[in-house]
């Protein structure tokens, strides 16, 4: 291998998720942050719930509100 080529590794990085759970790792950088981790994802949990990134889900409704109307008449 060669020398000097590679990056540091970190064997105490830290995964911080939006939920606030953190968990220890081993990376290449020394803290990565998430917005769903398995403390809070809804498969893990149960729970039903939608995981909008970046107002997809408006977005979407936005979009085809016209042929929901239309077919709800």
């Amino acid at each position: 291998m060669k020398k000097d080529i590679h990056p540091p590794y970190y064997e105490d990085a830290v995964i911080r998720c939006a939920c606030g759970n953190e968990i220890k790792v081993g990376s290449t950088r020394k803290e990565i942050r998430v917005e769903v981790c398995s403390n809070c994802h809804p498969f893990f949990t149960g729970e039903t719930r939608f995981v909008d990134t970046e107002g997809k889900i408006e977005k979407f409704m936005k979009k085809y509100s016209k042929f929901y109307q239309k077919e709800e008449s």
